[in-house]
């Protein structure tokens, strides 16, 4: 190992105010005009949405939600991970979700690359190793986003009428097509 791989991360415990000095002062703003919802928590209209954290998706918009609607489960090429699973057992019991739709997308950075180009990328151009981490590239979008729609209706400890069902949503058009399976 050497010397750059042996580095030494050192954490201060401030919070970093001036790396976060946009995101503060547009909270004061908020915080300006705030007013409390009153809402519970709970998904009002019983739907949970597993999409990616791709910036270009507005899942309340997308789908003609407002807040406190749905339940937003993001991450990298919305993928039904354990800790999605989890998250979608404590929304079912929980917090009134009867309904999931699982949302990836197209043009999506997930299924632009094999998972040994995302650790080799990653390796030749910041010098990290992330061989440990599963990436979950999405080779053929149709058939992942068929497998993790399985995976969740098949989850024992989810509820046996949960209603589940597969969409793709086109980054350039803002339409979200159904897939049957």
């Amino acid at each position: 190992m050497n010397q750059e791989q042996a580095k030494i991360r050192q954490f201060d415990d401030q919070f970093p105010s001036d790396a976060f000095s946009d995101v503060l002062a547009a909270n004061q703003e908020f915080v300006a005009d705030f007013q409390d919802s009153h809402l519970t928590g709970r998904a009002a209209k019983e739907l949970a949405v597993v999409t990616c954290m791709d910036s270009r998706i507005n899942p309340l918009a997308v789908l003609g939600m407002n807040e406190g609607d749905v339940k937003i489960l993001r991450n990298a090429g919305a993928r039904v991970t354990d800790d999605v699973l989890r998250t979608l057992v404590l929304a079912s019991y929980l917090l009134n979700v009867k309904r999931v739709l699982v949302m990836p997308h197209t043009e999506c950075k997930m299924a632009s690359a094999t998972e040994d180009q995302i650790h080799e990328a990653i390796a030749a151009d910041y010098g990290v190793d992330i061989r440990s981490i599963e990436i979950r590239v999405v080779e053929d979008q149709r058939e992942a986003l068929k497998r993790d729609v399985m995976r969740i209706r098949s989850y024992p400890f989810l509820p046996e009428d949960l209603v589940v069902g597969g969409a793709i949503y086109d980054v350039h058009t803002g339409q979200v097509a159904p897939q049957d399976f």
